[in-house]
């Protein structure tokens, strides 16, 4: 077993996947993280806890175990989706978003300059969790976006 992880920041991500092996790979190929710790099950074959960091923030996740859930699998895909966004600021939102698709990400919204000043996007990893990665490009004002907004809505 590695170290135990560091001292839990105020709020943290803690997820249900699938294979918490292979979202561990997944995000150090996709986002760079990189791993604390990891505790395996009783059996041997799955995470029962698990600790990285992404981008300086602690992520922490698990195998799903129905198990201990009444026989109810907790994973975005037995759910039919999360309604949770995990969002990344990033120094170059382009590099980690290419990354992040060449891992094995599923867009869900491209890659774009948004009115609110961020080059901004949204993936799915395969495990089922929303990512959004962005970079802040220009200050915008408050009355700025609302014409924005305004402006693209339909009438």
């Amino acid at each position: 077993m590695t170290a135990p992880t560091p001292e839990t920041p105020g709020v943290s991500p803690y997820l249900t996947v699938s294979d918490a092996d292979a979202a561990i790979d997944f995000y150090r190929r996709a986002f760079g993280a990189v791993e604390l710790s990891r505790m395996p099950g009783p059996d041997g074959k799955k995470l029962m806890h698990a600790a990285v960091t992404i981008n300086g923030g602690l992520v922490m996740m698990s195998d799903d175990f129905p198990e201990f859930a009444d026989g109810r699998s907790s994973t975005p895909e037995a759910l039919g989706g999360s309604p949770v966004t995990i969002h990344l600021n990033l120094a170059d939102v382009d590099a980690a978003w290419q990354r992040a698709v060449d891992a094995g990400a599923t867009v869900t919204m491209p890659l774009e300059d948004q009115f609110w000043g961020d080059r901004y996007g949204q993936l799915t990893d395969p495990f089922g969790h929303r990512w959004s990665l962005a970079t802040h490009q220009r200050d915008v004002t408050p009355e700025e976006i609302e014409a924005a907004m305004n402006a693209s809505s339909p009438e």
